[in-house]
C-alpha cells in the first residue's frame, strides 16, 4: 500500500486537512482518486531520517479536495477507515514509500464513563472552532473510542505524544493519559 507520510496523527473515522505539494504525493493523490483507491497515513519519526516511520498507521482516503492552488499546493481531507500496522517499507521507482500493511483489530467500544465529561466538553469546545467544523465530522460523544482519538488528533500534543496515545489498544487508559497530558499543561 502506499504511504502518505505526515506530521500528523489520523485516527479511524477523523478526518484531516492535508496540503500536498511534492510531485510524487500529487500523482498519489490523483491514481487514489481515479481508482477510489486507499492509502496509509503514517507519521514520520524525523525530518532528518528520510524513510523512518512509526509502525502504526491509518488506512485512509481522500473525501475532499479544493482546486488546487497558483502555488502547486492541492488541500485535501483524508478520513481515516481503520488502523494499521506497517512492515516491509521500501521505496518505489515513483519516489513513493510502500509498506506492508496488516489491519489492526477494532478497538472495543466502551461508553464514556462520567469522570471523563470535561474531556467531552473540551472535544465539543474544539469541534465550535472553524478550522475543525469545516471538516464535517460525525462524532458519537458517548463512545470513548472516538473521545479520545478526536482529542489525539486535535490537541497540541508533541507527535510522540500523539502517536502514543493512537497506539494505545484500551479507550479508557488513552483517556485517562489525556487527562493527565492536559493537566500536565495547565500546570
Amino acid at each position: 500500500m502506499p504511504l502518505l507520510p505526515t506530521t500528523a496523527i489520523l485516527c479511524p473515522r477523523g478526518r484531516i486537512p492535508l496540503q500536498v505539494y511534492e510531485p510524487r504525493y500529487l500523482d498519489l493523490v490523483s491514481r487514489c482518486l481515479k481508482a477510489d483507491s486507499a492509502f496509509a497515513i503514517v507519521m514520520a519519526k524525523s525530518d532528518e531520517v528520510e524513510g523512518s516511520f512509526y509502525r502504526i498507521g491509518t488506512v485512509a482516503k481522500v473525501v475532499d479536495f479544493a482546486a488546487m492552488m497558483t502555488d502547486g499546493i492541492l488541500t485535501i481531507t483524508a478520513e481515516g477507515i481503520s488502523q494499521v500496522s506497517i512492515s516491509n517499507v521500501r521505496r518505489c521507482e515513483d519516489g513513493i514509500w510502500a509498506a506492508d500493511v496488516q489491519e489492526q483489530g477494532e478497538e472495543q467500544y466502551i461508553d464514556l464513563p462520567e469522570e471523563f465529561d470535561e474531556l467531552k466538553a473540551v472535544l465539543k469546545a474544539l469541534v465550535k472552532h472553524p478550522f475543525v467544523k469545516d471538516l464535517n465530522m460525525d462524532i458519537d460523544y458517548q463512545d470513548s473510542r472516538q473521545i479520545g482519538w478526536r482529542l489525539t488528533e486535535l490537541l497540541p500534543f508533541e507527535g510522540c505524544q500523539k502517536q502514543n496515545l493512537y497506539e494505545m489498544t484500551d479507550a479508557i487508559s488513552r483517556l485517562e493519559t489525556i487527562s493527565k497530558q492536559l493537566s500536565d499543561m495547565v500546570d
